[in-house]
């Protein structure tokens, strides 16, 4: 190969924000065919991709140049990171170019210069740094007209020069992709974009020797681009674990206080230390010593003491540490984990610890820890956002001036039917525009409109604060990465959690957990009714009956991850259809770890195998290099570690090869690195005698870890905070329930969950002033809806309405109500019409206390008529306004004429018409689109009656016909086949039409004044 001619040191990719056309690994491929021997990425004011590009660079055999372009309005600087130590100072400068509102450029890079070099044609910096010092400092020449006048400004200076075409992208006809993403960033459209905010049509990535020409007269500028490139470092070699300090501690003061914490966490947790305790903690702590995480376990565990309730997942669930440091809650002895699936001597990125919180005590942990650390050691990880498809099509239809009510039309068209083309085999973006314009019969210029969308989308935009993932360190956080600062002030690093990982900083996730707030609060309100202490760290139930049996029969609607359709459908498969004698020896807990590691997408495919061969008993092997690997699960890949420990036997994966196999299945820019373990595995498991079929169903089995799945750990700790919620559930509905519907944010929505409640024998009642909370309210055999029900009633009010209740007793009058809580018009007007003032209105109607409202008095109560109370039917349509939805009964009885006329068969009796076609009602509860084999869109949907729950399918021509008609909380009448599946009944539709009111005298019979306040 020729020896490179010059090297590109201004490159922006898409990590420019809106700016950068290519990507990183379109720009080091490029590079690499054109021969040169490295590359820089210099994305305006950030390193957002930087550890990305290190890997894709050196995977092409470039040597990676880190760097940036720091601008302001007035100033630009490409920076380049001579030593490690400069880097350090780069990542210190873009920290305070986003972080001070007071930045001086000029004062700056000359405070962080040291180790890096500098590159500019900005003649105030020149000139000012120039005073400073001249080492690593160059003029930027790029071609064009500019090109002359800071050649005359550099032979003042007698600074050395250096070449580059500040790079925007990878080819040249990149251009338009690069005016089109300026135009959106400037929410102009493409025919006022003033040329001023483009970069060159000629500024893209020209190999070394057109480059080389294009500077005759300063050959020195194109030479000096080949030292820079060789003085500057490039062995980058991130993924050195960096671990947060404890208190300062030494490492061998750590491990000494981490062993001892954990031995008397192992008499709390025990009583009694056996052999098999005490040799597990042993192994655990040697790898943990070795490994060097004694700090990181005492940081988290210090982290968890600041909450009483908290659910430790993921793969540190495994360790047994971690359970006696009361940072997880599942004995890892007893239900079979291994440590070494969360830490073992040869791997080599550090794990990272996810602790859950109750979702409104979160906010309070974060607070803790950048109380404890502060903000120069700690940061919130980031989430890198880009444009997704639709929202590029709405942008790009921006810039192209197209009205908002049209784009929205079409952007919707398209969604909906973007998976309904009918392709076998994913297409190219040619055909699927082809294709799809034919559909839609789509008019100009919506064709080229989309076809900039596919190129406009996954262009990085801004950054987010990620859920939960906090990275502390020992020293300063700015020598690892830029920092950044939210509207509140949060520090958040340039990265997302995968460079994150990959750079070696440990991140801890703080996560917010709606189930763990509503355990919390059921069991608050168990001890006010009832007396009975539940000490959340010590309660097991995992043994009681009753609990176990609401499993089996999928009554777990509220219960954290075992609530959706498609999970409680495969509990009441799995334990309805199994023979009784494996009824009796199977473990429910051990099964619900299963089930809530299956539910995922793509899993569809070895389900009924798994059912059927957890009812025989039997544990299959397809190959018998897999005899025993997969007895657990019957022959099934359910757990994330499934994957290595497959690779491994029938592959012959190393352990290390078999981990990364694990990780890179869901990274989405690790698909080259797939593909690579693909061959792998099938020359291994060719090897060893597989069959090509063998293979096959294997490497299905494998990607359907793709997306998203769980580890055993994880598995085992959300089955357990599920079967604490079960508890609960089935023993204290009213409590339970109410504190699902208060925290809000669960799987269904709140009509769905007092549905459910009413179907569990409770009287729902409706808000009342003097007895209702904010909150919902359960005691007993009543469910109480909370005042936070009410649309237009906000927090403040709700909580002043029941202090003032508590300090000076019930309101004793609607009059004495006003006087005391004061509130707003509107806000009164509001809680009449939701039937809150009706115990407090004496004999005053509803439509009377909207006349003393907008009478303003409530005084003079005699000389005001008392009109007629409002209707049922308009009482129930305001009840629907207030909250949404009709709580005071089922909204199927006002349909009662309809379905006495279709007969149709009760929710409750399906399972005694299986193979035959039936007629049934139900209001759409949920939904889930999925795709066929041959990629057609189907939905799954959850209807209900007034006697129970039922599930339907609706296959690609169905959906196709009535998918426009779906709608939540909708009646139905539903027309379908009865089928059964391992003892569960479900209805595949043939027809589903929503049903219509019949208007009676009762909707036209309103009373005398009633216009008030309507």
């Amino acid at each position: 190969m020729a020896v490179a001619q010059f090297v590109h040191l201004h490159v922006h990719s898409t990590y420019s924000p809106m700016s950068g056309g290519s990507s990183l690994g379109e720009l080091c491929s490029v590079s690499q065919q054109q021969g040169a021997s490295a590359i820089a990425l210099t994305d305006t004011n950030g390193l957002y991709g930087a550890i990305h590009f290190v890997e894709q660079a050196k995977r092409r055999g470039l040597r990676p140049i880190l760097g940036a372009e720091l601008t302001t309005d007035q100033h630009r600087a490409v920076l380049l990171a001579k030593t490690p130590d400069g880097y350090a100072n780069l990542c210190r400068l873009l920290s305070e170019r986003h972080g001070n509102p007071s930045f001086n450029f000029l004062l700056s890079v000359s405070r962080y210069r040291d180790g890096l070099i500098v590159i500019t044609d900005d003649e105030a910096a020149l000139t000012a740094w120039t005073q400073e010092s001249r080492q690593d400092l160059y003029v930027e020449l790029t071609p064009g007209p500019s090109m002359h006048e800071t050649l005359r400004f550099n032979h003042h200076t007698g600074l050395p020069p250096v070449a580059t075409n500040r790079v925007y992208f990878a080819h040249a006809n990149d251009f338009s992709t690069h005016c089109l993403l300026r135009a959106i960033a400037l929410n102009t459209t493409l025919s006022r974009l003033a040329n001023e905010a483009c970069c060159a049509p000629t500024q893209w990535l020209m190999p070394p020797a057109r480059m080389a020409v294009q500077f005759p007269h300063v050959p020195e500028a194109v030479e000096n681009t080949l030292r820079i490139a060789e003085a500057c470092y490039s062995d980058w070699r991130f993924g050195e674990t960096i671990f947060p300090a404890f208190r300062q501690l030494t490492d061998d003061d750590a491990f000494l206080t981490l062993k001892k914490q954990t031995y008397a966490g192992a008499h709390d947790r025990y009583g009694t230390i056996t052999q098999t305790i005490q040799g597990r903690i042993e192994k655990e702590l040697a790898i943990i010593r070795h490994k060097r995480f004694a700090h990181y376990f005492l940081v988290v565990e210090e982290i968890v003491r600041q909450a009483p309730r908290t659910c430790g997942r993921g793969s540190v669930a495994a360790s047994i540490v971690s359970y006696c440091l009361h940072i997880t809650h599942v004995d890892p002895i007893k239900h079979n984990l291994f440590f070494e699936r969360f830490l073992n001597p040869g791997r080599k990125d550090p794990p990272d610890i996810d602790i859950d919180f109750p979702w409104d005590e979160r906010d309070s942990i974060l607070k803790w820890i950048f109380a404890q650390y502060g903000k120069h050691q700690a940061a919130m990880v980031a989430n890198q956002n880009s444009l997704g498809f639709r929202a590029a099509i709405r942008e790009v239809a921006k810039v192209y001036g197209m009205p908002t009510q049209e784009t929205g039309k079409v952007s919707s068209q398209v969604t909906r039917h973007k998976d309904l083309l009918g392709f076998s085999t994913p297409p190219t973006n040619e055909q699927w525009l082809c294709r799809l314009s034919q559909v839609l019969k789509l008019k100009a210029p919506w064709l080229e409109i989309l076809a900039q969308a596919l190129k406009a989308q996954n262009h990085f935009r801004h950054l987010s604060m990620h859920c939960g993932g906090v990275v502390i360190v020992p020293d300063e956080i700015r020598r690892y990465v830029p920092v950044e600062y939210t509207a509140k002030g949060l520090p958040v690093i340039q990265w997302e959690k995968d460079q994150t990982e990959d750079a070696g900083l440990v991140k801890i996730d703080i996560l917010g957990n709606r189930s763990l707030a509503v355990i919390r609060d059921a069991i608050a309100a168990i001890a006010r009714h009832t007396g009975r202490v539940i000490d959340y760290a010590t309660w097991n139930p995992l043994d009681d009956p009753a609990t176990q049996e609401s499993i089996r029969c999928g009554d777990t609607i509220g219960c954290f991850y075992i609530e959706s359709p498609a999970t409680r459908l495969l509990l009441r498969k799995l334990w309805l259809g199994m023979p009784p004698h494996r009824r009796a020896e199977a473990d429910v807990f051990e099964y619900l770890v299963m089930v809530s590691s299956l539910v995922r997408p793509a899993t569809h495919l070895f389900v009924e195998d798994f059912i059927r061969c957890a009812h025989a008993g039997i544990r299959p092997s397809l190959h018998p290099k897999l005899d025993g690997v997969l007895d657990e699960t019957h022959g099934i890949m359910t757990y994330q570690e499934d994957v290595s420990k497959v690779a491994m036997a029938l592959a012959d994966f190393s352990v290390e090869d078999a981990d990364q196999l694990r990780k890179v299945i869901s990274k989405k820019h690790k698909e080259r690195q797939l593909h690579d373990y693909y061959q792998q595995f099938c020359h291994g498991a060719e090897r060893n005698n597989a069959s090509p079929e063998v293979i096959d169903r294997i490497w299905k089995m494998i990607m359907s870890f793709a997306g998203y799945s769980f580890c055993k750990p994880h598995s085992a700790s959300y089955a357990q905070v599920s079967f604490k919620s079960a508890y609960l559930r089935t023993h204290y509905p009213a409590e339970f329930m109410a504190a699902v519907i208060s925290n809000q944010g669960g799987f269904y929505s709140s009509f769905a969950y007092i549905s459910e409640a009413r179907r569990m024998g409770l009287a729902i009642l409706l808000p009342d002033m003097n007895e209702s909370d904010w909150a919902y309210r359960g005691e007993g055999e009543r469910l109480r809806m909370g005042l936070m029900q009410i649309k237009t009633i906000p927090k403040d009010l709700g909580l002043i309405i029941v202090e003032e209740r508590t300090k000076a007793g019930p309101y004793r009058s609607f009059q004495d109500f006003l006087q005391r809580v004061k509130p707003e018009l509107a806000q009164a007007r509001a809680l009449v019409r939701a039937g809150c003032c009706d115990s407090i209105a004496g004999e005053l109607t509803r439509p009377a206390l909207m006349w003393r409202l907008y009478a303003g008095t409530v005084r003079s109560s005699e000389s005001l008529p008392i009109p007629d109370d409002y209707a049922a039917a308009q009482k129930r349509a305001h009840e629907i306004e207030s909250f949404g939805f009709l709580a005071s009964r089922h909204p199927l009885t006002l349909y009662g004429k309809q379905i006495e006329r279709l007969r149709p068969v009760p929710a409750s009796h399906i399972h005694r018409f299986v193979g035959q076609r039936i007629t049934m009602v139900g209001l759409l509860i949920t939904e889930k689109s999925a795709e066929t084999r041959q990629g057609q869109a189907m939905e799954f949907i959850t209807l209900e009656d007034v006697t129970a729950l039922y599930d339907a399918t609706l296959f690609p021509d169905v959906y196709r016909r009535c998918c426009h008609l779906l709608s939540p909380n909708r009646p139905y009448v539903v027309h379908g086949l009865v089928e059964e599946s391992f003892g569960v009944a479900t209805v595949t539709v043939n027809d589903l039409q929503p049903m219509e009111p019949i208007r009676d005298n009762e909707h036209h019979q309103r009373g005398r004044h009633e216009h008030v306040g309507d």
